[in-house]
């Protein structure tokens, strides 16, 4: 064996991979550390002139931002606004104030003729939920448009460390499809220090607050909110660490990528070494190996074998061994050949693999499509005969924000176990986070309705942790030759029917045991 350091891979792999290495750390660093702070001192100023924009709009609104702070701050458990309103909505809760308004006060201003204390308690709560729609759609276009992960507005409310958030950015469902509004939470001064920077001097600090929460990790900028001559609360806005990286990264890789056209010729200078000092032994061999091709003359290892220490030399002589031990070589070919057939099972396996969920080991979206392009071929011929069972798990979310996303986890394979226990003659198949499919074959076609009400009473008797309890929508449909012209009808029967159970669900906590068209559903909330 040839004495290591003598390798040609020693020699030139040291010297090209120290000079690729010393540039590009040089370059990257330099580069990263002058786009870090020029791309930040770019986005201060974004982040003020958002902040500017937002400041100037509420003070040229119709509403009055200030009496509608007071109010909210006082009444908001009291609030009920849609979670899912938008621009139509919010033009009609304005319209419906004015309304009242004219009917109430006919032919008087509100502020001049009369003040907003003054008011009905139904006008000053009709006034407040037209100024939040109005409010949170604002800011959340004003978030679209700079592009921003979060944009958001709440107030200190005078207990330690205590923040009230009337203008959210991220809608929050609570009971019945309302917002959830006036949220208090603590922010400690310690996990926050610009915030109550910002608040304590009334000016925006230089920087931001990093810290990580539900939507990453984030850059957070704070701005406070003057409104003639008062301090009414912050506006903070949050940038995704991840999209702030990116395109200083993006900036980096240019510049990296200049110095690489320098690489490439520092290459081709190292190759031209190469070629006049190594690659003259390789032809010498490639010839020589030539020849033995073409006479089959054992005698050419002589010719072959070289005299030296480094690569080419060790090459050029195992070559020749490898000429004179060929017989030995033909039988090793049936060890490969075994070899191959084993790699070809592997490859099988890994393909089957593929087609598998990895969370809950049922078949996937892959196998999904596999399946039904077999069905549409049944329904051409003729011989199709089969339906869909979807199920959706509920409450996922309220699982993984109240527990965490490996509880989530749990209740997904909770809910694949009880599918797969119900519907045993079946192919189940996972085609999204939180739902199910199952193709209706054999005899689980032959008794959907059996089994489907089977699959709700094993719901309703399950025990355990709220992680533990499967809670599920279900839906089916049968192939009906009459009115499906395909396979997605059937399927989109099915689903159709899922989310009409699930509309029944969330209108109430539980829902006795039922048959309608395409549904069967018994429901218990966790």
């Amino acid at each position: 064996m040839h004495n290591k350091k003598h390798s040609l891979l020693v020699k030139f792999g040291i010297v090209f991979l120290l000079f690729v290495i010393l540039t590009l750390s040089i370059t990257g660093f330099t580069t990263y550390v002058n786009q870090t702070r020029i791309y930040q001192a770019q986005q201060e100023k974004m982040l003020h002139s958002l902040s500017d924009y937002l400041s100037l709009r509420l003070q040229t609104e119709d509403y009055d931002f200030a009496q509608f702070q007071r109010y909210f701050l006082a009444h908001a458990d009291k609030m009920e606004i849609p979670i899912d309103f938008g621009p139509q909505d919010a033009l009609a809760a304005q319209k419906e104030f004015e309304r009242l308004f004219a009917k109430a006060y006919p032919g008087q201003v509100l502020g001049e003729d009369i003040s907003f204390s003054a008011l009905s308690p139904e006008l000053q709560m009709a006034y407040a939920i037209a100024c939040h729609e109005h409010f949170l759609l604002l800011f959340e276009q004003a978030n679209k448009t700079f592009g921003l992960s979060y944009t958001y507005y709440f107030v200190p409310t005078g207990e330690d460390e205590l923040l009230c958030y009337v203008l959210d950015g991220v809608r929050e469902r609570k009971d019945g499809g309302l917002i959830r509004l006036g949220d208090r939470y603590p922010e400690p001064r310690a996990a926050h220090e610009k915030l109550w920077e910002a608040w304590e001097t009334g000016a925006a600090p230089s920087g931001y607050d990093i810290y990580d929460n539900e939507y990453g990790r984030t850059y957070a900028w704070y701005t406070p909110l003057f409104l003639g001559g008062e301090k009414l609360g912050l506006i903070g806005t949050e940038l995704e660490i991840e999209n702030y990286n990116h395109a200083i990264a993006m900036n980096t890789l240019r510049q990296v990528a200049s110095i690489s056209l320098i690489l490439v010729l520092a290459s081709a200078l190292l190759l031209f070494y190469i070629d006049r000092k190594y690659i003259f032994k390789i032809r010498h061999l490639s010839q020589a190996v030539g020849s033995y091709a073409q006479d089959k003359r054992a005698e050419i290892a002589d010719q072959i074998k070289q005299a030296g220490r480094d690569e080419l030399c060790v090459l050029s002589n195992q070559t020749a061994d490898m000429i004179l031990e060929l017989d030995d070589y033909m039988n090793s070919l049936v060890k490969t050949t075994d070899e191959l057939t084993h790699t070809r099972e592997q490859v099988s396996i890994e393909s089957s693999l593929a087609r598998m969920d990895a969370l809950t080991g049922v078949r996937n979206r892959n196998a999904y499509e596999e399946e039904i392009r077999r069905l549409k071929m049944e329904m051409q011929k003729g011989e199709a005969k089969f339906g869909f069972a979807v199920v959706d798990v509920n409450f996922l979310k309220h699982i993984n924000d109240t527990y965490g996303h490996d509880m989530g986890n749990i209740t997904i394979c909770k809910c694949c176990e009880l599918v797969c226990s119900t519907f045993t003659h079946s192919p189940v198949f996972r085609i999204g986070g939180d739902e199910f499919a199952v193709i209706l074959e054999n005899q689980d076609y032959e008794h959907t309705e059996a089994l489907i009400r089977q699959f709700n009473r094993a719901q309703a008797t399950a025990a355990g942790s709220p992680w533990e309890k499967v809670s599920a929508a279900i839906g089916y449909a049968l192939y009906d030759p009459r009115k499906d012209d395909c396979v997605e009808n059937v399927f989109g029967r099915a689903d159709k029917a899922m989310y009409h159970s699930c509309d029944k669900i969330r209108g109430c906590e539980k829902v006795p045991l039922r048959e309608t068209t395409g549904i069967l559903t018994f429901f218990t909330a966790p």
